[in-house]
């Protein structure tokens, strides 16, 4: 994604600044703003389209796009897969759904309670659009949007001072279908996986499935203190089951059922097979540490969040024993 075209990036920062010193902000979150970021969206099926985020951390440079923002044209609306990490990347977005047709977004779906996944909710509800998101994600949110939404102030800066957390309007168990006008998408949850309340969408039709984060490749995914990585293995079985022809997944761009078993389901059980080795062998943290997990080095992210895997699933295995 570029932020801003290079040779009008000074202006364009300079402009933003000076629009929000003399009072203009509310011009920040609109779809006609000339201060967005543009988004190169990918187009995956006849009326599917992705904007695929940075295989990085999310920064001010990438204005948080570090997940697929992903919008689908079905019948009378068009449903949106993702909130976005603020309301300037869900302007944006909404810029480039208008681009391609003039339905109105009549759903919106948060993957997971994620800060990428929710802090642009508050563009949408101020459009009046529902938001849905699986129970669990929705108490995650609760429980810790606040703290999301401190951090991605401190790294967006005054462009979002009035950002707040925007709870979603409809909770899911494991199953929700959207009817538009005839054509079905439904909203699965696989069990527990990498955080609370995975949300993934599946289109029957097309066999394409928006997988959310139960799915990567292009970066190396993260254990979170709250991941489950017996239940994510298995969660992907069940996923798999639909046997989708393309896949979108929560991070990196579209493509199969294979590769991302590979870099998902595949990493996952090696790395969970090297830490009971070494539990079995009585050894310790500093062990996990040392893994050679040289086999996934191509993927970006590896040098963050290798180690840091290795060490919460060791703590995490090891918990388990006593």
């Amino acid at each position: 994604m570029r932020s801003f075209k290079s040779g009008s990036r000074t202006l364009s920062v300079f402009l933003c600044l000076a629009l929000l010193l003399i009072g203009g902000r509310q011009l920040w979150a609109s779809d006609t703003s000339p201060f967005l970021p543009e988004l190169e969206i990918t187009r995956v099926s006849d009326t599917v389209f992705s904007a695929i985020g940075a295989t990085a951390a999310p920064s001010r440079e990438n204005f948080g796009h570090n997940n697929n923002l992903t919008f689908i044209i079905a019948g009378d609306g068009v449903v949106v897969v993702n909130g976005g990490d603020n309301a300037l990347l869900a302007a944006a977005l909404h810029r480039a759904i208008r681009e391609r047709t003039d339905k109105p977004v009549r759903y919106v779906i948060n993957e997971n309670g994620q800060g990428h996944a929710f802090l642009g909710n508050s563009y949408w509800s101020e459009l009046g659009v529902p938001i849905i998101a699986q129970r669990l994600a929705i108490e995650e949110i609760q429980a810790h949007g606040e703290r999301s939404l401190a951090q991605m102030r401190e790294r967006m800066g005054a462009s979002v001072d009035s950002a707040k957390v925007v709870l979603p309007d409809i909770a899911v168990e494991d199953s929700y279908i959207l009817d538009l006008e005839g054509q079905r998408i439904e909203l699965r949850r696989f069990g527990r996986a990498h955080s609370p309340g995975d949300l993934s969408v599946w289109l029957p039709e097309q066999r394409l499935l928006i997988a959310g984060d139960i799915a990567f490749h292009e970066r190396l995914l993260g254990i979170f203190p709250d991941s489950d990585v017996d239940a994510w293995i298995d969660s992907f079985d069940v996923m798999a089951t639909l046997e989708p022809e393309k896949v979108i997944p929560g991070h990196g761009g579209p493509t199969d059922i294979d590769t991302i078993r590979y870099y998902t389901q595949g990493y996952l059980k090696f790395l969970r097979d090297e830490v009971e080795a070494i539990l079995d062998d009585d050894g310790d943290l500093s062990d996990a540490y040392e893994i050679d997990q040289s086999a996934y080095s191509d993927l970006d992210t590896f040098e963050e969040l290798a180690r840091k895997n290795a060490g919460r699933l060791f703590r995490q295995m090891e918990e388990k024993l006593f």
